[in-house]
């Protein structure tokens, strides 16, 4: 042991300046308050892609735009940087989500919640499926389920219990959606293993939904969210850079080195010796890095080659997110919901759109509306880099086939996030234990960020959060 693990370090890094590092430092303060912090970040500004722009009137965001509440971890750091009363819910008159087919936008069948119905007679109606591929997500009711412990793909899985048209009309779009994987990859376990546990407990995720809504029912409770279900989605009335801004409010004077790239870490016998670009090496008692899996790879490689590589081993996919406005004059779609999501068989450039403006009603001014469009992930993933110029076209072109779109937008703003979105492939989970059982052999270092254990922005608090924890005892 190099580092006294009888005492908390009195000086820590914090490596990496987004919505886990920020939540990691701000953690330390919150606990230690006597530690020196030095949070560092290669760029210019803090959140890494948590990011709001205010012009022109609208309010865009151009990452993640709200964040769920059935993980507490986002709620419970909000109510202790005293922000509770900014939170705003979704619009309640539009928590439809549409699923494209054949350019045609459909309202996903009322009560499917990511791959399972709570409600028959929705799927037997909706124009999305075949009769065939109707009938055939009916058997799933008398399939018995699997007995393998194993993990499986996401495709794998819903192929499995609802069918092929189940999967690529409905399923894998929603999905996709979220995660921007490959969902032949997809790791059901580390992302949505509660429906493993139904088809377990129940024998069929038609019978534990049914039984779900009845003792719902039973309690006074009346559910009718589909696919997202945007009443359990909230956001902050100034936008999320606020949640970032507070956050780094509460860090004492000095902190914060943005602009400063860490070039290396290595462990000495007076503790963390971490060298910066361009200035000289600082030594700590503690770090805690909050970086992209890849780039915590290159720091870590001559501390621990097996770990660097388990490490390098989590894949990322990027994206591109395309805002733009328009008259509510220009487009004949009602847009009565919160946006859409688009099936890879159709072919379109769009993985998915968001009616923003719809579903937070500040977002524009009231004669306009505002509309995300995202692209790449594992379906293109050469799309999260396309030149802006070559992007726009594309995009504008199926925005207004989908929806009726008449001229040009009268704003429109481009954001690209390359390798930012980690692939939790199938044995995710397995090789996330390792990493923390590696992690957890050497002594002042903590790793925090979206490539374990959840992509949202309350799963990237609560990593943030749990290394100070880690690190300050």
């Amino acid at each position: 042991m190099i580092v006294n693990a009888s005492r908390p370090p009195k000086r820590i890094a914090v490596v990496g300046a987004g919505i886990s590092g920020l939540a990691a430092a701000h953690r330390i303060v919150e606990l230690a308050p006597d530690c020196e912090i030095r949070l560092f970040d290669k760029q210019d500004r803090l959140g890494g892609v948590l990011s709001t722009v205010h012009e022109n009137g609208y309010q865009i965001e151009l990452s993640a735009d709200n964040f769920i509440t059935t993980q507490p971890w986002g709620l419970e750091l909000v109510e202790r940087l005293g922000m509770k009363d900014q939170l705003i819910q979704t619009n309640p008159a539009c928590r439809r989500t549409f699923v494209m087919r054949k350019k045609r936008l459909h309202s996903l069948p009322d009560g499917f919640l990511m791959m399972a119905p709570t409600k028959m007679w929705p799927m037997a109606v909706t124009p999305v499926l075949s009769p065939m591929g109707k009938f055939r997500a009916g058997l799933e009711f008398f399939l018995p389920p699997s007995r393998d412990d194993a993990d499986e793909s996401m495709a794998g899985f819903v192929r499995r219990r609802l069918g092929r048209e189940v999967f690529e009309r409905l399923v894998e779009p929603l999905v996709s959606g979220v995660y921007a994987a490959d969902m032949e990859k997809l790791s059901l376990l580390a992302t949505l293993p509660r429906f493993r546990e139904m088809e377990r407990k129940h024998g069929s995720l038609i019978r534990a939904m049914r039984k779900q809504m009845k003792a719902q029912r039973a309690k006074g409770k009346h559910v009718d969210q589909s696919g997202a279900r945007y009443s359990m989605f909230v956001t902050l009335e100034a936008g999320l850079s606020s949640l970032v801004d507070a956050l780094a409010a509460r860090l004492p004077a000095g902190t914060i080195r943005l602009g400063t790239t860490v070039d290396r870490i290595s462990q000495t016998e007076s503790g963390w010796q971490v060298a910066l670009a361009g200035g000289e090496p600082e030594t700590f008692d503690a770090v805690i890095l909050a970086t992209p899996s890849h780039v915590a790879a290159s720091l870590i490689q001559p501390i621990d080659a097996d770990l660097s590589r388990d490490l390098a081993s989590i894949e990322h996919q990027g994206t591109a997110i395309v805002s733009m406005a328009f008259h509510r004059s220009q487009i004949k779609h009602p847009m009565h919901g919160a946006g859409f999501v688009v099936p890879a068989i159709e072919g379109s450039p769009i993985l998915a759109g968001s009616f923003s403006s719809q579903k937070y009603t500040h977002r524009a001014p009231d004669d306009q509306t505002l509309i995300r469009t995202f692209v790449g992930g594992a379906r293109a993933p050469e799309m999260a880099e396309m030149p802006e110029d070559q992007l726009v076209p594309l995009v504008l072109d199926e925005l207004r086939e989908v929806l009726g779109i008449q001229g040009d937008p009268i704003y429109q703003i481009t954001a690209h996030w390359p390798r930012t979105m980690p692939q939790y492939h199938v044995g995710h989970l397995d090789l996330v234990a390792q990493i923390s059982d590696r992690t957890a052999g050497i002594d002042g270092l903590a790793l925090a960020g979206n490539a374990f254990d959840g992509v949202g922005i309350p799963a990237c608090i609560h990593s943030g959060e749990q290394a100070a924890e880690r690190i300050v005892g």
